[in-house]
């Protein structure tokens, strides 16, 4: 198990080694106290490639947890970045 506090500030990367952003928070389904999603802040690149506006300097975006393949002293994730660009399942935070 990783604690809240250890995920905060991790890099996170595609598979394929493309930096999608810095782990920002999670969210959590309250009925079952699962967490369901990292918020992502996008770094600037990754925010222009995904066509994600920046609001008051950053984007932020929810990424399911489903999406992790590894946790270390960065998170990766089970997608390159063309899969990470083109997913409905990425959203903006709003």
């Amino acid at each position: 198990m990783v604690s809240v506090d250890k995920l905060l500030k991790k890099k996170v990367i595609g598979k394929d080694g493309y930096i999608l952003g810095d782990v920002e928070g999670l969210e959590a389904n309250t009925s079952n106290w699962q967490i369901t999603h990292l918020r992502v802040k996008l770094s600037d690149l990754a925010a222009k490639e995904m066509g994600f506006k920046k609001r008051l300097r950053t984007s932020t975006v929810f990424v399911p947890v489903s999406y992790i393949s590894a946790i270390g002293d960065i998170v990766t994730l089970n997608r390159s970045a063309p899969d990470l660009r083109s997913s409905r399942d990425i959203t903006e935070c709003k």
